[in-house]
């Protein structure tokens, strides 16, 4: 398999659940400002759409999007974790936390607080937005280990992915101790380790 990616975006989250899952892709890094791979290709030519993450399988065939990249493989490797068995209580709670991560901080994080002309005010909103589920988090994580319970699972790589933006938009999270072990803990894992290595994200 390979997998375009852009060093710490959403691509990180299906880099870490790879890795889990006992699996090193190929990788392939994108520029996603000029769109354009390490060599100078163009990315759109790939996926027209531009961005990362897209996972490309050993038939050939292309695929995107982070949840149903995530739920691939979870689902591929099934001893890893990443996603419970289908029609269990516990695949319910890990979709769920997927779909928080996705729509209640992915993408009020992205594309708003990433652009210069994004207005001030809508910035503010977001930030807002975003501390109200940071303290939903905080509460959660003082009650769990995980964001599903209490094995690691692919809502806790895309969400470790996700949340780990704040601090690069010179966001505090002092004020969610939990949320902070959280990331710890994660980080510390060592697939986790080897993607953000992988990436250029941490040190040997």
């Amino acid at each position: 398999m390979k997998l375009y990616y852009s060093p710490g975006a959403c691509s990180q989250a299906v880099h870490i659940a790879l890795r889990e899952a006992g699996l090193t892709p190929d990788l392939a890094k994108v520029d996603l400002a000029s769109h354009q791979l390490e060599g100078g290709a163009d990315y759109f030519a790939i996926n027209p759409r531009g961005y990362v993450p897209l996972l490309e399988l050993g038939d050939g065939s292309r695929h995107t999007e982070v949840v149903a990249l995530l739920q691939y493989v979870g689902d591929l490797t099934p001893a890893s974790g990443l996603m419970p068995a289908p029609g269990t209580a516990e695949r319910f709670e890990v979709i769920k936390w997927l779909a928080f991560v996705s729509s209640e901080l992915h993408k009020v994080f992205s594309p708003w607080l990433w652009h210069k002309e994004t207005a001030d005010s809508t910035r503010k909103d977001c930030k807002e937005k975003l501390a109200q589920r940071f303290a939903e988090l905080d509460r959660v994580l003082g009650q769990r280990d995980f964001l599903a319970g209490s094995n690691f699972s692919a809502a806790d790589a895309y969400g470790f992915t996700i949340v780990s933006w704040a601090p690069m938009l010179g966001m505090s999270l002092k004020a969610y101790p939990q949320l902070q072990a959280w990331l710890a803990r994660i980080a510390q894992r060592p697939a986790v380790h080897a993607a953000l290595l992988a990436e250029g994200l941490a040190k040997p």
